[in-house]
């Protein structure tokens, strides 16, 4: 006979976790996407730019993909407080700026600073509000935030140094409530944005120890340990995985 524990009298299982990955439509994004739907996460994510893209990563995973640039701060408040209390919010968006500082247009500065570095803060403040205790918040930084190898990069490593503070200063934030709140710096990935076959990867290559670029896969590994009860301990961390770049 049921009863109110389901069929024989077996406990109901435990609700799926909820998540919500900003950038989610390619690159480490999507391998993040992928890999949380594969553990049976809920699963929503952000896009901007390419429709078609991220529709096929919904398709393919059965997540939710929700247009919202995370430049404009009420499209992403707007999509964090529709995915209702989470268990899990990775923050992956981030755009690359650089150049001779000299003639960088202000304006690509400020949308760099505005995704990089605001989004991130108002993300997890807004998504603590009503986090589940013992949730997790993961923001994708750089090994850049360590160190620069190559000159024109210094907005972009300014913005991924602040996530270093920021982790730390959230961890403790939220840490009362079993909430973590870690960093992963990876170092060259192999993406759209930066393949491994591109012009200057030979050269990037001869700067690793280990001399590969990164697989996405291997970026979302990390997001999943970081996720998992394992690491209920690690927290206002920084992770990096970069071959020995920075090393």
């Amino acid at each position: 006979m049921a009863d109110a524990h389901g069929e024989k009298g077996e406990a109901a299982p435990p609700p799926a976790r909820s998540a919500l990955v900003l950038g989610g439509s390619r690159g480490i994004g999507a391998a993040i996407v992928r890999a949380l739907c594969a553990d049976g996460v809920r699963v929503r994510f952000t896009w901007v730019a390419d429709g078609d893209t991220a529709a096929r990563v919904a398709a393919e995973t059965g997540a939710l993909a929700v247009r919202a640039d995370s430049a404009d701060r009420a499209a992403l408040l707007a999509a964090i407080q529709a995915a209702g209390p989470l268990d899990l919010l990775v923050v992956n968006a981030g755009i690359f700026v650089g150049g001779d500082p000299a003639i960088i247009p202000p304006e690509a500065i400020d949308r760099l600073i505005d995704v990089n570095i605001r989004a991130p803060y108002f993300a997890i403040a807004e998504a603590g509000k009503t986090m589940r205790d013992g949730g997790r918040m993961i923001v994708i930084g750089s090994s850049n935030g360590d160190r620069i190898a190559v000159p024109g990069a210094a907005a972009y490593a300014m913005s991924k140094a602040a996530m270093q503070g920021l982790v730390r200063g959230f961890a403790r934030d939220f840490g009362p409530r079993g909430i973590t709140v870690n960093c992963i710096q990876p170092g060259p990935v192999d993406t759209d944005a930066n393949p491994a076959d591109g012009p200057a990867a030979d050269g990037v290559r001869r700067a690793l120890a280990i001399r590969r670029y990164a697989r996405p896969q291997e970026i979302a590994d990390l997001v999943r340990y970081l996720a998992s009860d394992s690491a209920g301990m690690v927290t206002g961390a920084l992770l990096t995985i970069d071959g020995g770049l920075s090393i």
